[in-house]
């Protein structure tokens, strides 16, 4: 599931087909192709959804964990203890 929002890092690999931009912001899910902005301001784009999943599995994207969701992780394994 690709969420609106969700931040990624781009691999040297791949840096030069984004701008040499260090990350990939997904903005806008039209459900079979995103919208996403890159990092420090390099730019914008779209994507089938289905290449940002080949990207993943490649891990020429890795996504990038937020506060939040490290915040919420830690929170659950206190309660699980």
């Amino acid at each position: 599931m690709i969420e609106v929002g969700t931040k990624y890092q781009i691999s040297k690999g791949i840096k030069g087909f984004y701008n040499s931009a260090e990350t990939l912001t997904v903005v806008r899910n039209y459900g079979m192709t995103i919208q996403f902005t890159l990092g420090d301001g390099k730019g914008q784009g779209a994507m089938p959804i289905q290449h940002l999943q080949y990207l993943l599995k490649r891990a020429d994207l890795t996504q990038v964990k937020s506060k939040r969701m490290l915040l919420n992780s830690e929170e659950m394994e206190e309660q699980a203890n």
